[in-house]
């Protein structure tokens, strides 16, 4: 089970592809954010998700919206991954699934991130959560609905 909408987003810090470490509370200080895990570079459902964040990317860039992905690759995989798809957001390399479990997206046993997505408000409350591991597109539909709905 996901974190519950309503609470607080851990703070974390993970090596990312830009070359920095990335820090939630720093580098999205007082912006709403969304957050997504997802099992693994260059698999097809994970390839479909990315990709559909970025097709949208423009969307959420226009809603003062930054993205990150997050997954237990390395840092190597994760800039191989993000060069092919032309990734237009960093990804973040969480080799020993700490972040992915204070987030609850640890599958148990195999320890492979869950596909979850995480609406952060500008003080990083959650208020949205979309989880499906079968249905990458989806979650970026999903999150689409939720931030377009923030501004109404």
């Amino acid at each position: 089970m996901p974190l519950q909408k309503n609470t607080k987003a851990p703070d974390f810090s993970l090596p990312s592809t830009s070359g920095q470490n990335f820090r939630l509370s720093e580098n999205f200080k007082e912006k709403a954010a969304l957050i997504f895990f997802y099992p693994k570079d260059q698999t097809k459902g994970c390839t479909q998700e990315v990709c559909s964040f970025r097709d949208n990317f423009q969307a959420f860039k226009s809603l003062e919206i930054p993205i990150v992905g997050i997954s237990r690759d390395s840092l190597t995989s994760h800039q191989e991954f993000k060069q092919m798809h032309r990734l237009p957001f960093e990804l973040l390399s969480d080799e020993d699934g700490s972040v992915c479990k204070q987030y609850k997206a640890l599958m148990p046993l195999i320890k492979m991130p869950k596909r979850i997505t995480y609406l952060l408000n500008p003080s990083h409350e959650i208020i949205a959560v979309h989880e499906g591991l079968f249905d990458g597109p989806g979650h970026v539909k999903a999150m689409l609905e939720e931030v377009k709905g923030m501004g109404s």
